[in-house]
């Protein structure tokens, strides 16, 4: 991991301590905004992205019926879950953590933005 990667990752959770542990869901909601041109969180439906809904605890690279790049499937090989730690890393940089995606956002440069996304996509879990 590069030290950029390890600093950034560091400062998120520095920051997250100053946010509510669980996040905000509402403020995630706004947020999400920046994600739903490409993905659904609320639906089981493959956009230009995978769906979103269930995200977390899902391995990576698993979504049924997603045509998933190269370098996002050889990532997720090894059976990595997305657990709110790996997802947050994500979030920070998709090509930083998975050089040679598909995903083209450059990723979210506020911390309680990411928490508070995590938390969004908590919510959006069917049975919650």
């Amino acid at each position: 991991m590069s030290f950029r990667a390890v600093l950034l990752s560091l400062c998120l959770l520095l920051a997250a301590g100053s946010v509510r542990a669980d996040g905000d869901a509402a403020a995630g909601a706004q947020v999400f905004r920046k994600c739903g041109a490409c993905h659904s969180a609320t639906e089981a439906e493959n956009r230009v992205g995978p769906s979103l809904m269930g995200i977390l605890g899902r391995p990576v690279a698993t979504v049924p019926d997603y045509n998933y790049s190269s370098a996002m499937a050889s990532f997720g090989e090894d059976g990595k879950l997305w657990d709110e730690g790996r997802l947050s890393d994500y979030l920070l940089s998709p090509k930083s953590m998975v050089p040679g995606t598909k995903m083209t956002f450059a990723g979210l440069r506020k911390p309680t933005d990411i928490v508070n996304l995590i938390a969004y996509l908590k919510s959006t879990v069917v049975g919650k």
